[in-house]
């Protein structure tokens, strides 16, 4: 599968860059809603390698980030704010094994595409460009 960038190609520096504060673009951190989905495994005490125990996990999934960039971007899942939590070393650890899952990547792809098509965001994620919003478009604002 294309990649739009390996870890530490420089996507979050170039997001930051495009987004000025005043513009008030949602900012759309891929690596957030993984790490709330990889939280909410762990909350429940799943196995994050079982695919088939996280698929059962993603129903009404409820996944809302806030801010960004400007300022903080806050995170919340089933209605828990998990800003702080997803970056705790022992979730880092899992995330990997969580996001490989095809119904994770499903779920996730198809709420950040709804999310691109209520429009004004800026985007990051190894994936955006070819998987995500293969289709995106650009306007410029002056």
């Amino acid at each position: 599968m294309p990649s739009d960038g390996p870890a530490g190609a420089g996507k979050s520096t170039v997001t930051r860059a495009v987004r000025p504060a005043g513009w008030g673009l949602l900012y759309l951190d891929t690596g957030a809603m993984y790490r709330a989905v990889t939280w909410w495994v762990q909350r429940h005490g799943v196995d994050p390698a079982d695919p088939e125990a996280v698929a059962l996990l993603l129903g009404d999934l409820d996944l809302r980030l806030e801010g960004g960039l400007g300022a903080e971007q806050r995170v919340w899942i089933k209605g828990h704010e998990v800003t702080a939590a997803i970056r705790h070393p022992d979730l880092t650890a899992a995330v990997s094994a969580v996001a490989a899952h095809a119904a994770v990547r499903e779920a996730l792809t198809g709420q950040q595409q709804a999310m691109g098509e209520r429009g004004g965001l800026v985007a990051e994620g190894r994936d955006i460009g070819t998987a995500v919003f293969p289709d995106a478009d650009f306007e410029g604002v002056s």
